[in-house]
């Protein structure tokens, strides 16, 4: 499994629009073509909403 990086996440969450639910996010991500491990750091990630993509980039690389 490739490390994950913001560069991924950023290409992953490409096209969104915030504030964003988590679950439009993870959809977002999976349409885009995000690596699986990916999407699953977002899916478990703690916030059911994110004002912006710095919100969403440290709630999936806080929690590594």
């Amino acid at each position: 499994m490739a490390e994950l990086n913001p560069i991924e996440l950023q290409k992953a969450l490409k096209g969104a629009d915030y504030p964003a639910s988590r679950d439009d996010l993870v959809e977002l991500a999976k349409n885009n073509g995000a690596d699986s491990s990916l999407v699953q750091k977002l899916t478990q990630s703690g916030s059911e909403r994110f004002d912006g993509p710095n919100e969403v980039q440290k709630a999936v690389f806080d929690n590594e």
